[in-house]
């Protein structure tokens, strides 16, 4: 049996439609129904579901993006950065049942001196220790840290999530809504091959461990505004703001993390990520709007 924590969020409901795709046995868990904060009670309730393996994709992430994490740090801290070492702990003490972290690659910044992505094995560079990052990025590097050496656990990075459905949390939605953007060079990951690769780690018997779960290369806002004026929005004027400094001074109360990550740990497993425009043409050619109410 497992056991969805965060199972009605953005990411936790992609993991529910996944898993009820597959035809797999799970416990959908919300806060409004178990207090899974609570360590003793997360316990309780891996006993009682008689829980084989544990997904955490619950987190907090601000609306409507993460400068709302500069206003509600208590929240951002609980969710981010102690959850993850309570989750650990609850799993030891109901048998060392294995789970898997939802995390992110928020905890970099650019890319590596020779260009390429950040490996599982680079140090977060944008984090507290480094002093450069926004609240939710350093709480993020802080559970991460929490799950440092701990057996069966596997820590899912993923990056700027999007898909083919319309929603305040998907990238491609963002970029049609906001009134200028910031150029900038990303990794980005489809939000259901996020959740497939995820699941095929469990069932596939891979390692444990940390991997970027991000679509194969990188892409500029930029090129991401083109491939939407072919596919999807036609002439549409995308606006941009003329440097990062400027976007911070306008728009922005916390930094941004851009960055590039190397996904080639998690291809090597057998695992089948798409290339990252690829993903994104099939989900703009794919497009499901927002229903109007």
């Amino acid at each position: 049996m497992i056991v969805l924590l965060g199972a009605s969020g953005y990411v936790g409901s992609a993991f529910s439609s996944e898993l009820n795709r597959r035809a797999l046995a799970f416990v959908p868990v919300s806060r409004s129904d178990t207090d899974y904060t609570d360590r003793d009670t997360l316990v309780g309730l891996l006993r009682q579901t008689k829980a084989t393996f544990l997904v955490n994709a619950a987190g907090y992430a601000g609306k409507p993006n993460v400068d709302a994490c500069e206003y509600h740090k208590a929240e951002c801290l609980s969710a981010n950065a102690v959850l993850p070492g309570s989750i650990r702990e609850a799993c030891e003490l109901a048998g060392n049942i294995p789970w898997g972290h939802v995390s992110s690659g928020c905890i970099y910044t650019g890319s590596r001196p020779d260009g390429s992505g950040f490996t599982e094995l680079d140090p977060p560079n944008f984090c507290f220790r480094s002093n450069n990052c926004s609240f939710y990025s350093g709480c993020k590097a802080l559970g991460e840290e929490c799950l440092i050496d701990a057996e069966n656990v596997f820590l899912w990075r993923m990056r700027i999530p999007f898909n083919n459905v319309d929603s305040s949390r998907n990238y491609l939605s963002k970029l049609t809504r906001y009134t200028r953007l910031l150029e900038a060079t990303n990794s980005i990951t489809h939000l259901d091959e996020f959740v497939r690769a995820c699941i095929d780690c469990w069932i596939g018997h891979v390692p444990f461990g940390t991997y970027n779960v991000t679509n194969s290369g990188f892409v500029t806002t930029r090129r991401i505004t083109e491939l939407m004026k072919q596919h999807l929005v036609g002439e549409k004027e995308f606006l941009f703001f003329d440097d990062e400094s400027q976007f911070m001074q306008l728009a922005a109360k916390a930094p941004r993390s851009n960055c590039v990550l190397d996904n080639s740990k998690l291809v090597s497993t057998g695992i089948i990520v798409s290339d990252v425009e690829d993903a994104v043409v099939r989900s703009l050619k794919q497009w499901q709007p927002q229903e109007q109410k």
